[in-house]
């Protein structure tokens, strides 16, 4: 190997991903991932957005809303105490930061970074009491599903949020 002095101050990268392409790295307590199957031909495309067989909730199907962020805008920090959120990301490029500040949770403390688009579809399962904000990183509007597993409670919101610079959330955008 040619002797490079311009290496000592360069960062090496970390594995992020198995052979077979899985995370290598651990995802808060209760957040669950599912990859999307999106199904192309000549007509368009097909990707099922929700199926109760999955198991990515015991809870039933209740609510449904739909979520654009623009480019470079952020959305949360915000946490729901009494449900999960079930993200479904279908369109644009967008990063999800979660934090666990749970009492008695074993990920208290842990952050995940995560990467949604239209090439990486996925469900996101974000349990009660996760912080989480997500990123519009792309050059168009990012769209997003949310089946979350209590309907909006208009009179009295289980919507808590912090600002985007808090240190209470160890994560600068």
């Amino acid at each position: 190997m040619p002797d490079v002095p311009s290496l000592a101050a360069a960062k090496k990268f970390e594995q992020t991903v198995t052979e077979e392409g899985e995370r290598v790295d651990s995802l808060i307590d209760g957040v669950v991932l599912r990859q999307s199957v999106t199904h192309p031909d000549e007509r368009g495309t097909l990707t099922e957005v929700f199926n109760p067989a999955w198991g990515l909730s015991d809870e039933p199907l209740v609510y449904v809303y739909q979520v654009t962020i623009r480019p470079g805008q952020v959305k949360g920090f915000v946490l729901h105490r009494t449900y999960s959120d079930r993200l479904f990301f279908s369109l644009g490029t967008v990063k999800v930061v979660l934090y666990d500040d749970r009492e008695g949770s074993p990920t208290r403390g842990m952050l995940n970074e995560l990467h949604f688009s239209e090439h990486n579809r996925t469900h996101l399962v974000i349990p009660p009491g996760v912080w989480h904000a997500m990123q519009n990183i792309g050059t168009s509007d990012a769209l997003f599903v949310n089946c979350p597993t209590k309907p909006y409670n208009h009179g009295d919101p289980d919507k808590w949020a912090l600002p985007l610079d808090t240190d209470q959330i160890p994560y600068s955008f």
